[in-house]
């Protein structure tokens, strides 16, 4: 091989990992301490068993990029169906302090509040930081349905509570 073919082979391959470096840079932005906790929280509280589509199913294996964006499956029971919103999208225009005070509200269910509203501020901020990390993505779920109707898509059938 002449030099000029080493010299070309050897800055195509350095341009190539350079480009590399910076995709890979590009595609994992450093993370705060802050929202780092929000993830962890996020992942041990089961958000992502409902506000992410597939999780609970696949034990977890749902690339990060799709994680909290809402799903479409719905939870009917007495109080009608609801589904399990899109984080990222709901928090897209909020402050901490909005979401705070959204986060310490009653929800319908089957969306466990209590726990929510049992948090410390800190890890209800963590949260928030680790949505606003990840950045808005996705699709609005679809919307509330009242009780004396039937979900079109797919839906869990909660029974009455015990009397």
């Amino acid at each position: 091989m002449n030099r000029a073919a080493i010299f070309s082979a050897a800055i195509a391959i350095s341009a190539f990992a350079a480009g590399t470096a910076i995709a890979q840079h590009a595609t994992s932005a450093k993370i705060s301490d802050e929202a780092a906790r929000g993830r962890y929280l996020v992942q041990i509280a089961g958000c992502n068993d409902c506000h992410t589509r597939g999780y609970a199913q696949s034990a977890g294996k749902v690339d990060e990029s799709l994680w909290l964006t809402g799903d479409d499956l719905g939870w009917h029971g007495p109080w009608g169906t609801t589904y399990a919103s899109n984080l990222r999208l709901a928090v897209k225009g909020m402050t901490a302090d909005q979401f705070m005070k959204r986060a310490r509200s009653e929800f319908r269910p089957p969306m466990p509040w209590f726990n929510l509203r049992d948090m410390k501020d800190k890890d209800v901020k963590a949260i928030f930081a680790y949505l606003k990390h990840l950045g808005p993505a996705g699709k609005p779920a679809p919307a509330y349905i009242p009780p004396d109707k039937k979900p079109q898509g797919p839906y869990v059938q909660f029974p009455a509570p015990p009397k």
